[in-house]
């Protein structure tokens, strides 16, 4: 814990050089705060992601072999998600997942149904996308979903550790507004 705190803290020096606009470094106070306070759901990890840009556009690596939290690799893919569109509750058995969205901005949930794991029934949310670039690892046994809260489409890429098995997929799910998990995807104004 203590280096991904440093690495967080290293993360910042480096996004405060570059920033345009304050809020973006709120965000990544609160993402240290997040990790600091010990919340997160066990097995989750995150990587806060730079964009890099210049006068002819902008790079932003995603996941590379050499990171803390890269397991292995399964396959690339592409989702999107339309405004105020619920794509939620599914886990996987194997598969861990390695979300980000790059266009956009979605609500990322997770919960923890896991026997015996120390922080079962526990709830974590994610906002990322566009104005808060993050890299959510989902450990298998973790329910998650999202909930584009952008005004535009919402552009997503997973890096999951296994390929997709067509005849026989990874995948458990339970209807996103049902009461098997404790949550409620509705605005939370005030």
């Amino acid at each position: 814990m203590p280096n991904q705190v440093l690495n967080l803290i290293q993360d910042l020096r480096i996004s405060a050089s570059h920033l345009s606009f304050g809020f973006h470094l709120s965000f990544e106070l609160w993402h240290l705060e997040f990790i600091e306070g010990g919340s997160m759901i066990h097995g989750v990890r995150t990587k806060l992601l730079k964009v890099i840009p210049d006068e002819r556009g902008r790079v932003m690596e995603i996941l590379r072999t050499d990171d803390d939290l890269f397991l292995k690799f399964g396959q690339v893919y592409v989702t999107t998600t339309y405004p105020q569109v619920v794509k939620a509750w599914h886990y996987h058995k194997v598969q861990t997942d390695h979300i980000v969205a790059i266009e956009g901005m979605i609500k990322l949930v997770l919960y923890d149904s896991r026997e015996g794991s120390p922080t079962k029934g526990e709830i974590n949310e994610f906002f990322i996308g566009v104005h808060n670039p993050l890299l959510v690892q989902v450990p298998n046994g973790i329910y998650h979903g999202w909930k584009c809260i952008s005004e535009e489409e919402a552009i997503i890429i997973n890096i999951p550790t296994e390929v997709y098995v067509y005849s026989a997929p990874d995948e458990y799910r339970l209807p996103p507004h049902g009461k098997d998990i404790p949550y409620d995807w509705s605005r939370k104004d005030g």
